[in-house]
């Protein structure tokens, strides 16, 4: 970081995907002591997935040095199980539309931002200043989670762009998913899903459900191989005020899969060679019981993987989409002839028309948009079109690039 952990009064966390929330025990174990802000969902998401990476991240680097299969001697965790602990006690929950004083006379608020279970953006005021921070932005007329939610006056947005240079596909989810489970299935093979474990599991199961209940692949079985995302199922059910779906409908589209809720039943779930479906995290193929599944079914052509989300540059999950005939898993180079497909709509990101429609709903022009969180293409595309069909200021920051508001 460009400035020392412990001269940090408050870190502000939108949502608890690893990519916002990960380094937070880091944060921690290198001096930060002043409190994390996130709604209590947030939170409860952030502990299942922090001491989850901690966990895994011990266990790899354990096989790697078991295995010799790292160019470091020892590899280490970036973090450990007591460091993801130490940072969830530095926790302070806020509810949704309550405003409160932070360090430095600095006001926040949570709004809604869809997504996944306690996503918010984050209205922040200072000196007659203010600043919207969005997080990461969801769908509109998702499936599960809220429209998210934007208006007021701020005189900067910070905004994400991971799909600011694209417009998802208007297919139904459901169908498209269907189509790709029903051809898998017919040629003997086994749907292999790298996913979330918070959001895009649960997406994936209620469309599952919807298709079962619609008759199809009623004889095929699918398996959530994923104590996490079994976990946030859970809590999905236990937090009924941030999502769509009644208690009823959560337990019986949630009740669909068979869960996984060992080793050995993974392990089960691997060696059986009829026709089925597995969602198994990690989404981008980065590490967790996917990798297995992978390892097994990718040289197999009958089988698919599918790709049901962003896939990040570096990650197992871009390699394939990339077209990769063979993927490093373990150290070993597997062979990959599986059909690769992809699933954009399942997106939990708003796209570009979404993305200038949450914009569209802020009352007047601010003084700067900041666009970040996207690749280059995307940020730039973004950036070109607020400024084109709003007329607002927008600039795409460099890393280290500071701003004085």
């Amino acid at each position: 970081l460009p400035v020392q952990p412990e001269t940090i009064e408050a870190v502000i966390l939108t949502h608890a995907h690893l990519d916002h929330s990960g380094y937070l025990p880091r944060l921690v174990r290198d001096g930060f002591r002043g409190r994390i802000y996130a709604t209590e969902s947030t939170r409860d998401v952030a502990e299942l997935i922090l001491t989850d990476s901690a966990f895994l991240q011990e266990k790899d680097a354990e096989f790697l040095n078991r295995h010799h299969l790292s160019k470091h001697t020892p590899a280490l965790p970036l973090y450990g199980v007591h460091d993801a602990r130490r940072a969830l006690e530095h926790i302070s929950t806020v509810p949704f539309d309550k405003t409160i004083t932070l360090p430095s006379s600095l006001t926040l608020r949570f709004r809604h931002a869809g997504h996944i279970l306690g996503a918010a953006h984050a209205e922040i005021h200072w000196g007659g200043r203010s600043l919207v921070f969005s997080g990461d932005i969801g769908r509109y007329n998702d499936a599960l989670f809220p429209d998210p939610v934007s208006g007021g006056e701020p005189d900067y947005i910070v905004i994400e762009s991971t799909y600011g240079d694209r417009v998802h596909p208007a297919e139904d989810p459901a169908e498209a998913l269907g189509a790709i489970a029903e051809r898998t299935v017919k040629r003997g093979g086994t749907l292999v899903i790298p996913a979330f474990a918070v959001g895009r599991a649960q997406q994936l199961l209620y469309y599952f459900w919807r298709l079962k209940l619609a008759g199809r692949l009623a004889s095929i079985s699918i398996f959530l191989d994923s104590p996490m995302a079994a976990d946030a199922t859970e809590m999905m059910c236990r937090h009924p005020h941030d999502h769509k779906l009644d208690h009823a409908t959560c337990r019986e589209a949630f009740g669909i899969a068979q869960y996984a809720n060992d080793v050995e039943a993974s392990k089960a779930i691997t060696a059986s060679r009829y026709p089925k479906i597995v969602i198994a995290a990690s989404g981008m193929a980065t590490g967790g019981r996917v990798l297995h599944h992978l390892k097994t079914f990718g040289p197999d052509p009958r089988c698919t993987i599918l790709l049901s989300g962003f896939q990040a540059p570096g990650t197992r999950g871009r390699t394939l989409q990339q077209g990769a005939k063979d993927l490093k898993i373990h150290g070993d180079w597997v062979p990959i002839k599986a059909e690769v497909a992809q699933l954009d709509m399942l997106s939990a990101h708003a796209d570009s028309n979404e993305l200038m429609r949450w914009l569209s709903g802020f009352k007047r022009a601010p003084r700067r948009v900041f666009i970040v969180h996207g690749e280059p293409e995307a940020s730039e595309a973004l950036r070109v079109r607020i400024e084109r069909e709003l007329g607002w200021p927008g600039v795409v920051p460099r890393q280290d690039q500071e701003f004085r508001l």
